[in-house]
């Protein structure tokens, strides 16, 4: 009879220790598989609004020049008569539209 108990203790802590041991590489896995799980979130919701924000594309020094020297030569177009007023608007809202 002792030896069945004994044999029954030293199965109780076999299992007891595979058991421990057992719950400690889940715990660790889950970790990393949130820690994982967490970052590829992350990077999509990034992706995601970068790809949902409009772009911020200011106008720069150079293109404004552009846009008022165009301007500048339609209006002169219609100062000597070349342009009428209704073609200046057309020509302006595409010069301005192009911007």
């Amino acid at each position: 009879m002792p030896r069945l108990v004994r044999g029954m203790a030293r199965t109780a802590v076999i299992a007891g220790t595979a058991t421990a041991v057992s719950g400690r590489v889940q715990r660790r896995q889950s970790e990393q598989f949130a820690e994982r799980d967490a970052a590829i979130w992350a990077q999509q919701d990034q992706a995601y609004q970068s790809a949902s924000a409009p772009p911020e594309a200011a106008p720069s020094a150079s293109t404004r020049a552009d846009t008022i020297d165009q301007l500048q030569q339609l209006a002169q177009l219609k100062a000597q008569g070349i342009l009428t007023d209704e073609e200046f608007e057309a020509q302006k809202a595409m010069v301005l539209a192009g911007r």
